[in-house]
């Protein structure tokens, strides 16, 4: 079946004037009877009916997709530009328009969506931060008043409430740092100062700057089996040190009384580390997992706020990693725990 949408302007130009010069060759049979006239005027009516068509056709179109692409692009060509555009460079077809069209509805309907999670993931955001701003400040407050109300003279809890007091100001410091260092690893501030380094090596003085706080609950520190062989890795050995202090530290706030984090590196493909730091503490369900990198994101906010921290540990150690151009993943499951594992560029050393 003959379809006219499907036509190119030339074509349709031709099938109009072919139907017009018809029309009139038909006419002139009818009036004169010579087939010479007959066919000059079809020639003729031909001809010119298609070039005037074509040239319509195309004016008219070309105006269309130029309003089109100004709303889409909202760039002003010059003269010069549009000269060029139009006389110059190949017309692009109707197909190829609906093409760009499509891919800039999808784009747009895109960048909305995202809009919209950023507005959701800001209000919790916002919601999350001043929940932990209050609850340091009101607890100092509490007991500031209590003090000045008259338990200052009483030194049965004077010292108590001031120690208290203390902690919740150091809480509140901690928070206010941790939210500086993440505008600044977001912003592009911090630098990131790459070194060779033995990455056993860092996990042994890690291990022995949180050796008393792991000893409180009775659990050790370990180097898997079949990974004590020296690896180097290419990358700021300070910021981590700070990923795995905050990694070895999670493993032993959320770790069971004697239990075990295990630390394991792998050589992966030459190019790149797996270290990964396993635990067998409580886990966390699998709907948490995709989130547990978020500002302030806690699987079981009371437990949480009572093991201390200020939320934004993961948050600090993603964006580390990314920094080196990294990734980071995680695995858990309630009661078998979690393994944490982060991939750095290898070093000199494994060449």
């Amino acid at each position: 079946m003959f379809k006219t949408k499907n036509l190119s302007p030339q074509k349709l130009a031709g099938f109009t004037a072919l139907v017009v010069s018809i029309v009139i060759a038909l006419g002139s049979l009818l009036v004169d009877g010579d087939w010479k006239v007959v066919a000059g005027a079809f020639v003729l009516t031909f001809l010119v009916s298609y070039y005037l068509y074509l040239y319509t056709l195309q004016n008219f179109i070309y105006r269309k997709i130029k309003l089109i692409y100004k709303f889409i692009y909202q760039t002003k060509a010059s003269k010069r530009e549009e000269f060029f555009n139009k006389n110059i460079l190949p017309l692009k077809t109707i197909e190829e328009v609906s093409e760009d069209v499509e891919k800039w509805a999808s784009q747009k309907k895109e960048e909305l969506e995202n809009l919209r999670r950023n507005e959701e993931f800001r209000k919790e955001f916002l919601l999350n931060l001043s929940h932990e701003l209050k609850t340091p400040i009101f607890a100092v407050q509490g007991y500031i008043h209590t003090l000045l109300d008259g338990a200052l003279e009483d030194p049965s809890v004077n010292k108590l409430f001031l120690k208290n007091a203390t902690k919740n100001i150091d809480r509140l410091c901690r928070l206010l740092d941790d939210l500086d260092e993440i505008s600044k690893l977001e912003s592009g501030e911090m630098t990131v100062n790459v070194e060779d380094f033995v990455i056993q090596d860092l996990l042994k003085d890690v291990f022995d700057t949180l050796s008393l706080k792991a000893n409180t609950k009775g659990i050790k520190f370990s180097i898997k089996k079949g990974c004590e062989t020296p690896i180097h890795v290419l990358a700021d050995k300070e910021k981590i040190r700070q990923v795995l202090i905050n990694l070895v530290d999670n493993s032993i706030k959320y770790g069971k009384p004697d239990g075990h984090t295990i630390a394991s590196i792998y050589n992966m493909d030459g190019k790149r580390v797996l270290i990964e730091i396993s635990d067998d503490g409580i886990g966390m369900a699998e709907e948490h997992l995709p989130r547990v990198f978020e500002r302030f994101y806690r699987t079981d906010r009371a437990r949480s706020r009572d093991i201390g921290g200020t939320g934004l540990g993961l948050a600090i150690v993603k964006h580390i990693v990314e920094a080196h151009d990294q990734s980071i993943t995680v695995r858990s499951k309630p009661e078998i725990g979690s393994t944490f594992g982060f991939t750095l560029e290898s070093g000199r050393g494994e060449f």
